[in-house]
């Protein structure tokens, strides 16, 4: 089992940037695929990005791709996402989930974790 704890999440305006961590404890990140997903009010949680478990391929939703880097560090048990460029319409509250497997799915119910969640608002 692993416990995970975002952080990073803030008030930005519109273009500028924010960089989330994901600190996982318990059984080691590296032995889970990781991945972000975000849920805005009314909407439906949707992937963002993802990485493998040893990092060496990421995916990311077409309205991020270009703009947001997912990264891990498995010696620090953390996994990354860079956020540049931000838009209002990335308003929402991020959350990390890890995945017991090798490689890292796009719906929110192929992961077997989930931290808590920390709140993202861009500003126009």
């Amino acid at each position: 089992q692993v416990q995970l704890v975002e952080s990073g999440g803030g008030v930005v305006q519109a273009g500028n940037s924010l960089r989330l961590s994901c600190a996982a404890s318990g059984r080691t990140a590296s032995t889970y695929a990781m991945g972000w997903f975000r849920q805005a009010p009314g909407k439906e949680r949707e992937f963002v990005a993802a990485i493998t478990r040893a990092g060496g391929s990421t995916y990311y939703a077409d309205s991020v791709k270009g703009r947001f880097t997912i990264s891990r560090d498995n010696a620090k048990n953390t996994v990354y996402l860079q956020m540049n460029s931000l838009k209002p319409e990335d308003t929402a509250v991020y959350y990390c989930a890890a995945r017991q497997w090798i490689v890292p799915g796009f719906n929110h119910d192929e992961y077997d974790y989930w931290g808590q969640g920390t709140q993202v608002t861009v500003s126009s």
